[in-house]
C-alpha cells in the first residue's frame, strides 16, 4: 500500500508517494491544477498501486475541489491539518521549502498519524459551512467598518457618545444618519461617515439574512441539534460545518480528540494526571466552550455535573473541561441520530414508489 501526500495550489498540484510499510520514496509527480491534471494524476496513482490512500493538505479554498475530484472517482482520502505537517517537516534532516519537501511532509504526517479521519463527498454540511464562513467575514467586515466610523465621529465630536454594540442596531445607525444629516458643516469628513453608517446598515441586514438562512437550513438539517441546551444557530451551524460528516468518526473518542477536548495524559510516576489539550479544530473547541458556558449558567443538569466534578477536587475550569468532553460525546451521538433519521428518509421514500 502507498501514502499519496499532496501539496495542493491553485496553479499546480505536486504529489510524492511513499510505501507505507517503509516511508520509502516512490514516485514523484507534479501537474496543472486543472481537470486534465487531476485526471493524469489519478491515473498516475492507479499505475503504482492497487491499494493506495491520498492525505491531502487540508487548505480546503484550494484544495476542495481536488478532494471532490478524488472522491467522485472512488479515491479514499484524508485531510491533514497543516499544523502536523509542519511538525513533519521539522522532524527531517532534509531542510528546505518546496512543493515535493511540503507533499513528503504530508505524506509523512498521515504515516505518523494513521487515524486521521477520511474525507466524505460534500453535502449539506459543506452549504452550511460556506454560509457561516460567509456570515463571519461580513461581521469582520462590518466591525473594521464600524471601528473607522467611531474615529470619524470621535473627530467630527468629542461629545458624542455611541455605546458598545450600537453600531449593530438600526435605531442607532437611523440616529447617526440623521444626525449627519442635520449638521450645518457639511465637509468631506460628513460625508465619509454617512457613507460608512449605509455600509454598516447593509452589512447588517445581509448578516441577519444569512443566520436567518442558516436557521432554516438546520431546521431541516439537524433539528436536533438546535434542541441541545446552549446550542444557538450558529453554534449548531460550526458545529455541522466543522465535522463535516460525523461518519468520518468511528467513535466519540476519536471526535473529542479532533475537536481537542480529549484531556492529554501528562503522567511519569505512579500519579495520574491530564493537562489541557490544545490541539485539534480549535473552531469546534470553541463551540464546544460556547454551550458548556451556558449550561453551567442554565441548565440544572450540567450545573450539578460541575458541582460533583469540583467535590472530587477538580478546579472550575478543570471541571468545564470535563464538561466540554463529555458535550463531545453528546454532539457525536447527536449528529449519528440526525445521520440515521436522514437515512431512514431516504429509505422510506425509496420505497414509496413500489407500495403505491
Amino acid at each position: 500500500m502507498i501514502v499519496i501526500g499532496i501539496d495542493p495550489h491553485m496553479r499546480t498540484h505536486t504529489a510524492v508517494a511513499l510505501e507505507r510499510a517503509t516511508g520509502e520514496l516512490v514516485a514523484e509527480r507534479t501537474v496543472a491544477a486543472r481537470e486534465s491534471g487531476r485526471g493524469e494524476l489519478v491515473a498516475w496513482g492507479r499505475s503504482l498501486d492497487a491499494e493506495r490512500v491520498w492525505a491531502l493538505e487540508d487548505c480546503r479554498h484550494v484544495s476542495g475541489s481536488l478532494e471532490r475530484f478524488l472522491l467522485a472517482r472512488g479515491e479514499r482520502v484524508v485531510r491533514v491539518p497543516p499544523k502536523l505537517m509542519a511538525q513533519a517537516r521539522k522532524g527531517v534532516r532534509t531542510r528546505g521549502k518546496s512543493d515535493a519537501i511540503d507533499a513528503l511532509a504530508v505524506a509523512r504526517a498521515f504515516l505518523r498519524e494513521p487515524e486521521l479521519p477520511a474525507a466524505f463527498l460534500a453535502g449539506p454540511e459543506r452549504e452550511i459551512r460556506l454560509l457561516a464562513d460567509h456570515r463571519e467575514d461580513l461581521v469582520a467586515e462590518r466591525t473594521r467598518i464600524q471601528n473607522r466610523l467611531r474615529w470619524h465621529l470621535h473627530d467630527l465630536d468629542l461629545e458624542l457618545e455611541v455605546p458598545p454594540g450600537a453600531l449593530d442596531r438600526y435605531r442607532w445607525l437611523d440616529r447617526l444618519q440623521a444626525w449627519l444629516c442635520g449638521r450645518d458643516e457639511k465637509s468631506v469628513q460628513v460625508e465619509i461617515a454617512s457613507e460608512l453608517v449605509a455600509r454598516c446598515r447593509e452589512l447588517t441586514r445581509r448578516i441577519n439574512e444569512l443566520e436567518q438562512e442558516l436557521e432554516a437550513v438546520l431546521g431541516r438539517e439537524a433539528a436536533e441539534l438546535l434542541e441541545l441546551v446552549g446550542c444557538g444557530t450558529l453554534t449548531a451551524a460550526k458545529l455541522v460545518g466543522e465535522v463535516a460528516g460525523v461518519e468520518r468518526f468511528a467513535g466519540d473518542a476519536k471526535l473529542a480528540k479532533h475537536t481537542g477536548t480529549a484531556p492529554l495524559q501528562a503522567s511519569s510516576g505512579e500519579r495520574q494526571r491530564h493537562r489541557l489539550n490544545r490541539s485539534g479544530n480549535r473552531q469546534l473547541n470553541c463551540a464546544l466552550h460556547r454551550i458548556a458556558v451556558t449550561q453551567a449558567r442554565i441548565h440544572p443538569p450540567a450545573r450539578a455535573y460541575l458541582e460533583r466534578k469540583q467535590a472530587e477536587g477538580k478546579t472550575r475550569r478543570e471541571a468545564l473541561r470535563c464538561l466540554k468532553r463529555h458535550l463531545a460525546r453528546t454532539v457525536y451521538r447527536t449528529l449519528k441520530e440526525i445521520e440515521r433519521r436522514k437515512m431512514t428518509s431516504t429509505s422510506a421514500s425509496a420505497l414509496e414508489p413500489a407500495l403505491t
